[in-house]
């Protein structure tokens, strides 16, 4: 069984003109421990349907499961992991990482057995007491997932998680987060706007189409890895993502100009 399941999932918005269709009869089958990019231009929808599976923004229309049960609110077994980090200012990072535990009232040494643990695994002992704002990005970045692993969420669910970083800590943390999968097991659903970072992650690359969105294709990546940027399997994917991306791109841009016009 699917551990994540849409059947026609649909969801608009109310706009000035009338409803937006942001997503349209979305099929989609995840099964568990994998690795699913969600690639698409802006305004394709995949914030939206990973929302959708978070159960922040419920479908217009359609079905939409986790586990066989239908999504009706956000759950324990889905973290998400936001571009922004979304951590406390306020806490240090150790207190960042122990408070979804607190609030499920595990007791003090549990905790602190976790918290200590996941500062291991993700290289960030030296830095327990620190505060967010003494943190580079991709450190803050560690702190926000090593919160979601703290939790034990079969699934995580991350938005464009390494956008705002700088290309040299992308790729490292790239390297640690499919390091973390590998050890963890979770499935994930990752959303990107790189070609690149998608065919270097994921099990399976879901392009999406421009407003409204649809699955344009479901392509399965099989090279091993480590995977290698230079290796032609990995720029013939590169280039044919790339043609099926910049055609939606291209309708994302001549509807803009079409916005902008009636304007």
């Amino acid at each position: 069984m699917p551990q994540i399941q849409a059947q026609g999932v649909t969801k608009s918005f109310p706009g000035k003109d009338g409803a937006v269709v942001a997503l349209k009869d979305i099929d989609l089958d995840i099964h568990p421990g994998e690795f699913v990019c969600l690639l698409g231009p802006s305004g394709c929808g995949k914030s939206t349907l990973l929302n959708a599976i978070g159960g922040f923004s419920l479908p217009s229309h359609g079905q939409l499961s986790v586990a066989g049960q239908t999504v009706t609110r956000p759950g324990p077994d889905r973290g998400l992991v936001f571009q922004e980090y979304a951590l406390f200012p306020w806490m240090t990072v150790a207190k960042n990482i122990a408070f979804g535990l607190e609030i499920q009232g595990l007791s003090k040494q549990s905790v602190e057995e976790r918290v200590s643990s996941l500062l291991d695994k993700l290289h960030l002992q030296d830095f327990w007491n620190r505060f967010p704002k003494d943190l580079s990005g991709g450190m803050r970045q560690r702190v926000a997932i090593a919160r979601v692993l703290a939790l034990d969420s079969p699934i995580m669910l991350m938005d464009e998680p390494f956008g705002a970083l700088d290309a040299l800590t992308r790729h490292t943390l790239q390297d640690e987060l499919l390091r973390i999968w590998e050890e963890f097991r979770k499935t994930i659903i990752f959303v990107t706007h790189s070609i690149e970072e998608s065919i270097y992650l994921a099990d399976r690359v879901v392009v999406m189409t421009y407003r409204p969105g649809t699955i344009k294709s479901d392509i399965r990546i099989t090279m091993p890895r480590p995977r290698d940027t230079a290796h032609p399997e990995f720029n013939r994917l590169k280039r044919d993502l790339g043609e099926m991306v910049m055609e939606e791109q291209q309708r994302f841009t001549v509807d803009e100009i079409k916005q902008i016009t009636a304007d």
